[in-house]
């Protein structure tokens, strides 16, 4: 299947934030940022153990179910009507493969349990430096890296293959 970033935005990242009751376009524009640094919005969907168009690992998603979504139950239960239903209870990390809107609503998990407020939706270097805190703190990327390859697949709306 190919889509554009654009594509991408509207079918699968508003829609999930939407679903959420959640959607902001600082969300929106920081989730496809964070696929576009993470995965080339989905050129790699696997890699090593990050699994999934965010680059999740098992850990970060053991991590969202058993420290976020556990004290969250109304939320958790709406993220679980995402995922597929067998699937999910024989894989549920290749959820994060398989299904884009529940990668897109755990990635979003990611950010919404920092509980800090969302930079601008058009700065996107605060953007870059608030995925750079929260979502890969580790020095391997960088804000700068999350700001070009935002500006060439995103701005640049190239084609993506998944």
């Amino acid at each position: 299947m190919l889509f554009t970033a654009d594509e991408l935005r509207h079918w699968v990242i508003e829609d999930t934030l939407r679903y959420l009751d959640d959607y902001s376009p600082a969300a929106e524009n920081l989730l496809l940022g964070t696929a576009a640094q993470e995965s080339g919005l989905g050129i790699s969907l696997h890699d090593r153990r990050k699994l999934g168009i965010y680059h999740l690992t098992a850990a970060i998603h053991k991590s969202i179910w058993d420290n976020y979504l556990v004290h969250n139950p109304e939320l958790a239960s709406r993220i679980r009507g995402i995922a597929g239903q067998h699937s999910f209870l024989h894989n549920p990390h290749g959820e994060l493969i398989s299904n884009l809107k529940y990668a897109t609503a755990i990635a979003w998990m990611v950010y919404k349990r920092s509980e800090q407020p969302l930079p601008k939706a058009d700065d996107i270097f605060a953007l870059a430096t608030f995925w750079h805190r929260h979502f890969h703190p580790r020095p391997v990327a960088s804000a700068a890296q999350f700001v070009l390859n935002y500006r060439e697949l995103v701005e640049n709306n190239q084609l993506v293959v998944a």
